[in-house]
């Protein structure tokens, strides 16, 4: 789990960047508190091969990002 939530873009891409790199999971679930970054860490997994869903998560962002 990336828990990116307290920052701004691009810290939470950069840090889901670094959960995929050379481990390559089949799922992620990251935490994020601002649309912004919902949609940039979206747009980074989908070009990743991730497909994404968001829920609410206690007034957050929960992001599942599935191979």
């Amino acid at each position: 789990m990336v828990d990116a939530r307290g920052y701004s873009c691009p810290m939470p891409v950069v840090m889901v960047q670094k959960a995929v790199k050379g481990k390559d999971p089949d799922t992620l679930e990251v935490l994020v508190d601002n649309q912004c970054s919902v949609e940039n860490v979206t747009r980074f997994a989908k070009n990743s091969g991730y497909q994404v869903t968001v829920s609410d998560y206690d007034g957050d962002f929960k992001l599942i990002l599935k191979k």
